[in-house]
């Protein structure tokens, strides 16, 4: 298929003069913004003041470039995942991450300031690890340009990864440029009944072996597996640990939290992330949980004190973050005082009048 055939260059605006000079006012102005896209993940972080100006980043939109043989695209930070996604289709790949959208407007830009991705992470890696590099509005009224189009560009500090899950608080991310991978040839996605302390021994065992698992998932009563790759090492795979086959349409309801378990009608509990070693054993929380990742992403449907839930995720090692708004004004778990003064330092440096989402991430950053 010819490079052409995947997508138009010419789609698209280039909005980056005029985002800039909105920028260059607010800093002269001393004014700070609020970074828009589509509004698909607002609930994620502190709220930001509404009465804020806002630099609305989804007219700055389009495909950049694509090279299917280089495994590489571009995109501007208001391009649509549903573009992105479809452009990498019609090529026979995809970006591994399956990063949620949570609506269908959802926006590059979005992805990347949220960081947040689906149930292949664990083995094929966070949205992070995909961006190759950026183009960003600094606070100081600067173009920069971080990372660049190639697989081994390692060359200083890795910015485009610092970026990415900074929910805007250190710049605007005008575009992005990532590793994508090709689709895998066969996938079988299974499901039998089992308690979760035997599904995580069991995960636990087989990440051990060379088994083509890409996604491991359990509702409180049944582990679900995905199997990828070539043919017959996923069918080997599912004849040696069995299961019933189940549509693949399970991921996408995960991953887009549309399963019953995230429906605030049928459960009004707030909804909390907890990230945690993946062998870490069952946590004694009160409430329901959903498991992903392997073990490593739990989700809670719980009443349970912020303070307790945080507590147990510590202490199993790992850390909690509650994605229901007005639950907690913490909702990303607190940062220890030392890694928050890097963060203080950091943000001082790049945007110095603290014109960008001021307090998305934490209180005074």
């Amino acid at each position: 298929m010819l490079l052409n055939e995947l997508f138009d260059p010419n789609a698209g605006q280039d909005q980056s003069a005029a985002l800039l000079a909105q920028v260059q006012e607010a800093i002269a102005q001393r004014q700070p913004l609020r970074i828009a896209g589509s509004g698909s993940k607002d609930f994620y972080g502190r709220p930001l003041d509404t009465s804020l100006p806002s630099l609305d980043v989804t007219g700055h939109c389009g495909i950049v470039s694509y090279d299917p043989t280089e495994l590489i695209i571009t995109a501007r930070a208001g391009t649509t995942l549903a573009e992105l996604n479809a452009t990498l289709e019609r090529g026979g790949q995809m970006l591994a991450c399956e990063a949620p959208a949570f609506g269908p407007g959802a926006t590059v830009g979005g992805m990347v300031a949220t960081g947040l991705s689906g149930p292949r992470r664990p083995w094929a890696g966070a949205v992070r690890d995909f961006v190759l590099g950026t183009r960003m509005i600094s606070g100081l009224g600067t173009q920069l340009r971080f990372g660049g189009e190639v697989m081994k560009n390692v060359a200083g500090y890795d910015i485009s990864r610092l970026l990415t899950g900074s929910l805007g608080c250190l710049g605007v991310v005008t575009e992005a440029s990532f590793k994508v991978l090709p689709k895998p040839r066969c996938s079988i996605s299974v499901r039998q009944e089992m308690p979760l302390a035997k599904a995580l021994s069991h995960l636990r065992e087989w990440g051990q072996q060379p088994l083509p698992i890409s996604a491991a998932s359990h509702d409180g009563q049944a582990l679900t597996l995905r199997f990828e790759g070539n043919e017959g090492s996923v069918r080997a795979a599912h004849e040696r640990i069995g299961g019933q086959e189940i549509d693949a349409a399970y991921w996408l309801a995960l991953r887009e939290h549309q399963l019953p378990f995230f429906s605030t009608a049928q459960d009004p509990r707030p909804l909390w992330r907890l990230s945690l070693p993946a062998w870490a054993p069952p946590l004694q929380l009160d409430g329901d949980q959903l498991i992903d990742w392997g073990g490593a992403q739990r989700w809670l449907r719980s009443d349970a004190p912020a303070e307790h839930i945080r507590q147990a995720a510590e202490q199993a090692g790992g850390h909690a973050s509650c994605f229901t708004p007005g639950v907690t004004d913490s909702p990303l778990h607190p940062l220890a005082p030392t890694v928050l003064r890097l963060h203080r330092n950091l943000k001082a440096r790049i945007d110095p009048h603290g014109i960008f989402n001021p307090g998305r991430m934490f209180a005074g950053l």
